[in-house]
């Protein structure tokens, strides 16, 4: 696609925001700004505050992120998550303990660093749980050369889905050709190994027309989901950024909001709302509640 046609369309979905497209959800909690701080609040919304995550699925997240710590939940649920341990500091040992509640609980997926790749993919070999890596991450400022190239290693190596960060600056910078042929060559690189492609979006450095021209560009190359955030910048997902990434894609692909849940009944009200994807930062309070209500 020209650069001319992304600036075009680029521009009628910036005149849509600015029009109201967006007044409705910016309204309820601000895209950038929640009008309502909580106390001791470190703005990791999505991972720390069970009303915030409710309503960033009830706005139209498929999928939220979840730290290694979830363990505890209803098996009929689990399918829904991306059980995640994405910390530098993780060991073989806390890599194996993901994977085997991954294949316990009957998680989507198991998502780590490139590096663990081939112990996951082993320790999760004749499961249905997928294998998960992340390519350029966290900052998505590597060329494109080499998130293909860690794509294809990755994929080799036992990966099945793909969270590749989109190259912000470059978005910032108004290079959108730049940014569609980023993520077209990972996600065709993806689909000729059957693997799913996530775009991570990075939504806190971004403004809301730039959201929503990231997903318009992420919906063009052929992406499968566009995702909030990696988790290591200013903040993560927001309700009004889910909603507004839903209202740009349309239904036809996945919005992953990189959160977490922080109850268990939270998690089962989010998948009552109509979610399909659902992911949760865990908690010892997830843990605690799910243990209590076993049989």
């Amino acid at each position: 696609m020209e650069p001319a046609e992304i600036a075009r369309i680029a521009a009628e979905i910036a005149e849509e925001l600015l029009a109201g497209g967006a007044a409705s959800v910016r309204g309820r909690e601000g895209l950038n700004h929640s009008p309502e701080v909580c106390p001791g609040c470190v703005q990791r919304c999505a991972q720390m505050c069970a009303v915030k995550t409710r309503a960033i699925v009830e706005a139209g997240a498929d999928r939220v992120s979840a730290s290694e710590h979830l363990t505890k939940v209803d098996p009929s649920l689990a399918g829904l998550i991306d059980h995640t341990i994405l910390k530098p500091e993780a060991t073989a040992e806390d890599v194996r303990r993901v994977c085997q509640e991954a294949r316990r609980y009957g998680f989507a997926s198991v998502c780590v660093n490139p590096y663990w790749v081939p112990l996951v993919a082993a320790e999760l070999r004749g499961s249905p749980v997928k294998v998960c890596t992340v390519v350029g991450f966290p900052l998505g400022a590597t060329s494109t050369a080499a998130k293909v190239c860690e794509t294809e290693l990755a994929l080799r190596d036992g990966a099945q889905e793909i969270d590749m960060v989109m190259n912000a600056g470059a978005l910032k910078s108004g290079d959108y050709a730049a940014v569609e042929s980023d993520i077209r060559l990972v996600a065709e690189t993806c689909h000729r190994h059957g693997a799913l492609l996530k775009v991570i979006l990075e939504t806190a450095l971004l403004d809301d027309t730039e959201k929503a021209v990231a997903c318009a560009l992420a919906k063009l190359a052929g992406a499968d989901f566009v995702k909030t955030s990696t988790g290591f910048s200013k903040h993560g997902a927001t309700a009004a950024d889910v909603a507004l990434m839903r209202r740009v894609v349309g239904p036809q692909m996945g919005v992953k909001a990189s959160g977490g849940i922080r109850t268990l009944d939270d998690l089962k009200a989010m998948t009552a709302a109509g979610a399909t994807r659902i992911g949760a930062s865990a908690s010892v309070k997830i843990v605690e509640a799910a243990a209590r209500q076993a049989p």
